[in-house]
């Protein structure tokens, strides 16, 4: 079951490395502004996007595979048909503890999978309205 709740939220915020898979470089489209607005918050950002060699000044990954060092949230922007593929990178890494699928995105499958592998999972949620809410 999806987080849902205040408390589970609240302490979901307090991890700092968000690896972001479809992270844009594009100013005005929510999968750049939502991560710079979370780097501004202190977050540390990857930014995922095999098109890009680097968004919001730091180098891009072509996948969550080639990330070096520990990730803490992987937040999706990628549409609902590649959630199955985005949780499968995510369970190939130990260290991956949340998956945020953003909001519009489902995948109740993929869902169900990475919580069997003992991932929490926030779907259908905007990490931005969250921390407004919860944190600042």
């Amino acid at each position: 079951m999806p987080v849902t709740d205040d408390d589970e939220l609240r302490s979901i915020l307090d991890y700092k490395r968000v690896a972001v898979v479809g992270c844009s470089s594009t100013p005005g489209k929510d999968a750049h502004d939502i991560p710079s607005y979370l780097d501004r918050q202190g977050y540390d950002i990857v930014p995922v996007n095999p098109y890009a060699d680097e968004v919001l000044g730091k180098q891009a990954y072509d996948s969550l595979g080639e990330v070096p060092g520990d990730i803490d949230i992987v937040e999706v922007f990628r549409p609902s048909d590649e959630v199955s593929g985005i949780v499968d990178s995510a369970l190939s890494r130990e260290d991956v503890k949340i998956i945020w699928l953003q909001l519009g995105i489902h995948d109740d499958e993929a869902v169900e999978r990475a919580e069997a592998g003992g991932k929490r999972v926030v779907q259908d949620r905007c990490m931005k309205p969250e921390h407004q809410r919860l944190v600042s």
